[in-house]
């Protein structure tokens, strides 16, 4: 009596309109930054100086260890958790997931990150606890926080996983932009900015990257991965 394979899951489909959502928010980052390049003092700027001053107020007594970890984490440190990622799917035959995880992961930050924190050109807050480079928008850390939780979603996890990783992903993007505020290393809108360009980015490359990933799932259903 033929068997019947059951689907694979891995990496999963993107949903349908993720071109179209994912180049949206692409243009609202865009739009944003051309609008910090030619106003000095965007009109959200009351709320990141509030959120600025509520923060001084509160990180007062110290206890900035979390947040200077997670700067390291976020920083050039960080590149070691998506290219050991894309290693480990190299080894076991996934190039197109691999391929995947590097341009967004590694690519993007340079193709998409820094071009906009060269247009908006906007300054950081005042006295950061850590060294910085010129241009506060977006956040970069931010921007490879959610890449790194959507990439991992996509190609590591299996539906029912994915749901609580989904969790922890929402929770360590948190801490990762409430560090940047903490730090006085970037304003809040530039965190936000951070998490929507980032789910900008994966959007459009997740459905670039589809027939390929589709492919892959496929083979890894089959058994013929290397193939």
């Amino acid at each position: 009596m033929p068997t019947h394979r059951q689907p694979h899951h891995l990496p999963a489909a993107p949903p349908r309109r993720a071109l179209a959502y994912g180049l949206g928010l692409l243009l609202v980052s865009l739009l944003v930054a051309l609008w910090l390049r030619l106003v000095p003092r965007p009109a959200f700027q009351g709320l990141d100086d509030d959120w600025a001053a509520s923060v001084n107020a509160n990180s007062t007594g110290g206890g900035e260890g979390w947040a200077i970890a997670l700067d390291r984490l976020g920083g050039p440190f960080g590149l070691v958790l998506p290219l050991a990622l894309v290693g480990c799917l190299c080894v076991y035959g996934r190039w197109r997931s691999a391929l995947f995880v590097f341009t967004g992961a590694v690519a993007a930050n340079v193709l998409v990150v820094l071009p906009l924190k060269q247009l908006a050109d906007r300054p950081r807050p005042p006295h950061p606890s850590v060294l910085v480079n010129d241009g506060s928008y977006p956040s970069g850390q931010v921007f490879s926080a959610v890449i790194l939780v959507m990439v991992a979603a996509i190609v590591v996890f299996p539906p029912r996983a994915r749901r609580w990783w989904w969790l922890f992903g929402a929770a360590y993007v948190v801490a990762m932009a409430c560090s940047r505020t903490w730090l006085h290393a970037q304003w809040l809108s530039d965190t936000f900015a951070g998490a929507v360009l980032g789910v900008g980015t994966v959007l459009v490359l997740w459905r670039a990257f589809g027939p390929l990933l589709r492919t892959e799932s496929e083979r890894m259903a089959s058994d013929s991965l290397w193939l």
